[in-house]
Formats: structure tokens, C-alpha cells, sequence
């Protein structure tokens, strides 16, 4: 059995497969070897991969590999089952190729479009033969209401609300419209340009804000809340056979 660990800005998941089967999920604001320990007592690991998108996180690591097996860490340089457009690799998030990969895997004979909707937004397209061409990053559902209430002196600090309209009555409402109406715009508006542009275009969500999102967009859109580790378990894969 496989596990892959993907290390985000705010949470870190970590998910066992069996083969290509994802088995169970774990998620923890931060990894220890308490944790690493309890899934080893319950899972036969052989091989593993971790991907971190955090500048400096010796602790997390260190602890993976004091109990893990045949650890591979993900890095730009490490051999993908695609091909990497990206004119500077070395600045693209590990995450973003992950779910890049996991998308290819799961929609092999379509174009994928695929939005990563955390603590900030990545909109990343690969292929269907296999290339990825790049994507574009803006700020996160979250991190909006953040800057709203950082940069002024008088707007509040709010927080998504599943109830808002085309436009609000008050300052509350305006903010909550504003933000989410704003989001759920720019992400129709991606679809259809691509959908223009190329035949066969497969929209992903994934990311914590992705539920919130599903049910508000034009377009129908495949959730998958594991998709950095579905694609960080194939190129582990790639990897090691």
C-alpha cells in the first residue's frame, strides 16, 4: 500500500491507497509521529510521497521520515507522467501539478480544467494528450473578506453565507454578494472561455471551499476533495515501477 501526503497552507491530508483505490483519508492540522504511527498500525505502507506547499517545514518532514518507508518528496525535478509546460517549474506549486496529474488520471480523454478553491484560488489545464499548459492564482473566498475588512476603515469581517443575492440591501449584504457573486462569476466565466476555445473541457472543483461553489455555477462541475492526492499517488507510482 501507498500513502501520500500533501502539506497545505492550513491543514495537511494524508491518504492510503490501495493500488489506484484511495482507501481512507486523514486530516490534521499538523502531521506528528503520534499520527504517522496509528496509520502505519493499521495500513501495510510501502512506499509514500509528501508534498508541501509550505516555505519551510523541516519539522514535518523529518517527522514522515522517522516513520515512514522509501519517502519521496515531491520537488520540480521529480519525473511526472505528464508533460510540464510551466516555463518556471521551479515556482509552481507542488500541489498544483499534483492535482494537475490526478485530473489527467480521472478525465484521460478529456481536457481538464481544474479549480483549487482554498486559501487561495489556482486555476490550472492540462489536455488530453497529457500536457499541462500552466494556470493563474488569485486570492481565496476567505482571503477577500479578509483584505475587505484589512484595507478600509469601517467594513466588517465577514464570512461566506450560503444565503446572498444578485445584489445586497445593507453593508452586511453587500460585502457577502459582492465577494461570493464575484467568485462564482470568475469562475463561469473561465468555463466558458475555455469551453469556446477547446472541445471537451471537464471542470474539477476541489480545495475546502469547493463544496460551497458547487451548486452555484452555471456549468456542471466534478467535486473531488481528494484530487492532490490522487495525483500525488500516481506519480509516486510512475515513480517507483
Amino acid at each position: 500500500m501507498n500513502i501520500a501526503i500533501d502539506i497545505g497552507n492550513s491543514s495537511v491530508k494524508a491518504g492510503v491507497f490501495d493500488n489506484e483505490k484511495l482507501v481512507e483519508v486523514f486530516r490534521y492540522e499538523k502531521i506528528n509521529k503520534n499520527q504517522l504511527e496509528a496509520i502505519t498500525n493499521q495500513y501495510n505502507i510501502e512506499n509514500s510521497i509528501v508534498a508541501s506547499v509550505q516555505k519551510d517545514d523541516p519539522d514535518s518532514i523529518e517527522e514522515i521520515e522517522s516513520v515512514l518507508k522509501n519517502v519521496m518528496q515531491l520537488n520540480h525535478n521529480t519525473p511526472l507522467p505528464i508533460e510540464n509546460q510551466y516555463t518556471t517549474p521551479e515556482t509552481l506549486g507542488l500541489d498544483r501539478i499534483a492535482a494537475a496529474v490526478g485530473g489527467y488520471i480521472l478525465f484521460p480523454d478529456s481536457n481538464v480544467l481544474i479549480f483549487d478553491i482554498g486559501t487561495a484560488i489556482t486555476i490550472d489545464f492540462i489536455t488530453k494528450d497529457k500536457k499541462y499548459i500552466g494556470g493563474n492564482i488569485s486570492p481565496g473566498l476567505n482571503m477577500r473578506f479578509k483584505a475587505l475588512n484589512n484595507y478600509t476603515d469601517k467594513l466588517p469581517y465577514l464570512t461566506q453565507d450560503n444565503t446572498f443575492g444578485l445584489l445586497g440591501s445593507n453593508t452586511h449584504e453587500a460585502i457577502v454578494s459582492g465577494v461570493q457573486n464575484g467568485l462564482v462569476f470568475e469562475i463561469n466565466q473561465y468555463i466558458k472561455e475555455f469551453k469556446e476555445k477547446h472541445k471537451k473541457i471537464k471542470p474539477i472543483l476541489t480545495g475546502g471551499d469547493a463544496n460551497f461553489f458547487d451548486n452555484k455555477l452555471n456549468y456542471r462541475i466534478f467535486v473531488e476533495q481528494n484530487l492532490v492526492l490522487i495525483g500525488l499517488n500516481e506519480i509516486l507510482k510512475y515513480n517507483i515501477t
